[in-house]
């Protein structure tokens, strides 16, 4: 199969003829239908996360089940699936009080190194990438890395739930908890932030305040469900939002991962708000707070795959699409194919796209 494999930080992804291993107890094997390009894949592309190499990258991803391991009973050849890195043992002390997605089981959440599933004939190792790898034409997974979904949703906007959506959506609905009427600003209208624009929306949230650079993306979140805009090139976006909001937001969801951004959306905050950091801030980067400021029960914290349970979200979120509510369609920006990743990514970084997916021509 084709795969695009990244040798080394800061150059171009090479697409080559790889391998998978056959499924063991509990792995299922995937025909990979649609793959995004996320940019958490960009900060590993760019050597500013670190990660054993060489490895096939991507997380973002739907499929359908071509094999399962002998012990695999919850899907079946032919289930349509979407993927997530989140993937739970089930029986951890995180997995068992509500937070699979933190879940502590190293044989299922592998670490950087451990999984050896792709094999190419050379004598280094061929690295998985947070347990998926999903720039390749199929998938070797740990069956607890996979959702079934109904047939007759499509396999892009499925894709884009599995990683992008989940992470936003999730950030507004189960991290932060936004309630009804309450105020919230999203810092960064890619993917992420746009989910979180959404899921904001769907909760009830009563102002919707959407910062960032891009004129065409700012109008865009108004479908998501936007009721204010702010570029911050016209002035400090958090003067701004604490003047239209007389005082600032009951939540502030920041998805760049910036150090700037995150102190932003932190002093953004009402008196009892809470700021939620959904990018991924570099390793070692630190975000200074003004101490004043905790006094008045403001709060920050981390967002981890949008606090996910997977197996019941990405359903759920399938409905919501399929009812009308979930805005997936003008999310994606670009179909290519495989080997046109790298000038899908340097289209990314350039700002042209919210998302742009891999169309590996699966069957449906």
């Amino acid at each position: 199969m084709k795969a695009a494999v990244l040798y080394e930080a800061h150059q171009p992804l090479v697409i080559e003829e790889i391998s998978v291993r056959k499924p063991a107890a509990h792995e299922v094997l995937l025909r990979t239908a649609v793959a995004g390009l996320c940019h958490s894949d960009l900060h590993f592309i760019e050597g500013i996360f670190p990660h054993p190499l060489p490895v096939v990258l991507g997380h973002e991803s739907a499929g359908i089940v071509e094999q399962v391991g002998s012990e695999v009973s919850y899907v079946k050849p032919g289930d349509h699936v979407v993927t997530c890195l989140s993937v739970f043992c089930g029986t951890c002390e995180n997995c068992i009080t509500g937070h699979p997605n933190l879940c502590l089981d190293t044989d299922v959440k592998m670490p950087p190194g451990k999984a050896k599933r792709l094999e190419w004939g050379k004598p280094e190792q061929l690295h998985t990438f947070v347990n998926l790898s999903s720039f390749a034409e199929q998938m070797l997974v740990h069956e607890n890395a996979v959702v079934k979904i109904r047939e007759d949703m499509p396999f892009d906007r499925a894709a884009l739930i599995s990683c992008g959506v989940i992470a936003g959506f999730g950030a507004a609905v189960r991290t932060a908890k936004v309630s009804a009427g309450e105020t919230v600003a999203v810092i960064g209208c890619g993917g992420v932030g746009m989910a979180a624009i959404n899921g904001a929306y769907v909760a009830g949230a009563g102002r919707i305040i959407a910062v960032d650079t891009n004129p065409v993306k700012l109008q865009l979140a108004t479908k998501m469900g936007a009721t204010d805009l702010i570029n911050p090139n016209d002035g400090d976006p958090v003067e701004n939002v604490l003047e239209m909001t007389g005082g600032g937001v009951h939540h502030a969801i920041e998805c760049l991962g910036l150090k700037l951004t995150a102190e932003q959306s932190f002093r953004m905050l009402a008196i009892g708000g809470t700021a939620t950091i959904v990018g991924m801030v570099p390793l070692g980067e630190k975000i200074e707070l003004d101490a004043r400021h905790m006094a008045r029960e403001r709060r920050i914290q981390g967002c981890s795959m949008g606090s996910n349970r997977f197996r019941v979200d990405m359903p759920r979120l399938v409905e919501l699409y399929m009812q009308g509510r979930l805005h997936l369609d003008d999310l994606i920006s670009d179909r290519i194919k495989l080997e046109e990743i790298n000038e899908g990514f340097r289209n990314m970084k350039e700002g042209k796209v919210v998302r742009s997916v891999i169309d590996f021509g699966a069957p449906a």
